[in-house]
């Protein structure tokens, strides 16, 4: 594992965060930044052409449409941009570190959310992302992945390829029987598996790059990446719009860095170490699981924490119709949900 590889790595793993907070922005409906939209009244006494309308800008309420499209247009460009260095880190590193090395998007995520959601993360939320990142990192400091062959056995592209059809296929159909969370969870895995599965695909290119480009012209695993890459795409953006980005990122993160482990050693011939350092993978596992299910119990994963904002007050409706900055709420205030 040289800097360059862990640099460009990290870089990319930065980008996806800040995408996937963007992205997650972007598919907020208007209104959705207090999570009181529901109780506003539609009719406004000011008309459609008062500057503070929600329309124009950014307001309480939640982000406008103008607002939300150019959050997916930067989260797009940033998604792009993480997809050039990743394939600069896989043309000089092995699938097994670079993939793995993304988990740090966990951090990044956190970090850049909390600013553009103007919200804290609790403390169980970020331990319990440090123990699903901290583990990872043991598990596969631990196992040591070998570097491989620098491109894949032809014949060992169909069984992968079977394979992951039915994972993603699978998931699929578990989705549409389960809701938010839940939901937003198993599509975030789903997409995992695709972007692994690009990421091998990515790597088979980067190793035939000296063929020359009339060779990867020809070659299939050209335009396999970029339609594994738009159908993961595709998936990731069903993700963000059935749950929080505290539900679908772990799932995702995670899952991508252990299904581009097990890639790498079906296609490309990397190995990890076993005997003696079973044990420390052993305790990396236990980190794994040991956030998982802290995580399952933060109150942002049903709470939303990423759809609203802590700071800013919301309007409500005096008895004159008209309306009023009401009180941001206190965190007391915010553990009770409203009744009606």
């Amino acid at each position: 594992m040289n800097a360059l590889t862990v640099l460009l790595a990290l870089l990319a793993a930065c980008a996806n965060a800040a995408a996937s907070v963007l992205m997650r922005r972007a598919a907020m409906e208007p209104g959705q930044g207090q999570g009181h939209a529901a109780t506003e009244p539609k009719d406004d006494p000011e008309g459609p052409n008062d500057p503070d309308a929600p329309d124009s800008a950014d307001g309480p309420s939640g982000p406008s449409r103008r607002g939300r499209r150019l959050s997916w247009l930067a989260g797009a460009g940033l998604l792009a941009g993480s997809a050039v260095a990743q394939a600069a880190a896989l043309a000089v590193g092995s699938l097994s570190v670079v993939q793995p090395l993304l988990a740090s998007e966990l951090l990044f995520m956190l970090a850049i959310g909390g600013a553009v959601f103007h919200r804290r993360p609790g403390r169980t939320t970020w331990l319990s992302f440090l123990a699903l990142a901290a583990g990872l990192a043991l598990f596969l400091g631990a196992a040591a992945p070998s570097a491989g062959r620098a491109t894949a056995d032809a014949s060992r592209w169909v069984p992968v390829a079977v394979g992951v059809g039915c994972a993603v296929l699978v998931l699929a159909v578990v989705a549409r029987f389960v809701r938010a969370a839940p939901r937003a969870a198993v599509l975030g895995l789903a997409s995992a598996v695709l972007f692994a599965a690009t990421a091998a695909l990515l790597k088979e290119v980067t190793g035939r790059m000296p063929e020359g480009p009339a060779a990867l012209a020809a070659h299939w695993t050209t335009y396999a990446t970029a339609v594994t890459g738009l159908a993961a795409f595709g998936l990731l953006q069903c993700a963000f719009r059935a749950g929080t980005l505290v539900a679908s990122q772990p799932a995702l993160t995670l899952g991508d860095a252990l299904t581009s482990t097990a890639l790498g050693w079906a296609l490309f011939g990397e190995h990890i170490a076993l005997g003696a350092r079973v044990l420390p993978e052993t305790a990396g596992v236990a980190l794994i699981a040991a956030g998982t299910v802290g995580l399952a119990r933060c109150p942002e994963v049903s709470g939303e924490w990423d759809a609203r904002p802590a700071s800013a007050p919301r309007p409500v409706a005096g008895r004159d119709g008209r309306r009023r900055e009401a009180p941001a709420a206190t965190e007391s205030t915010r553990a009770t949900p409203e009744r009606a």
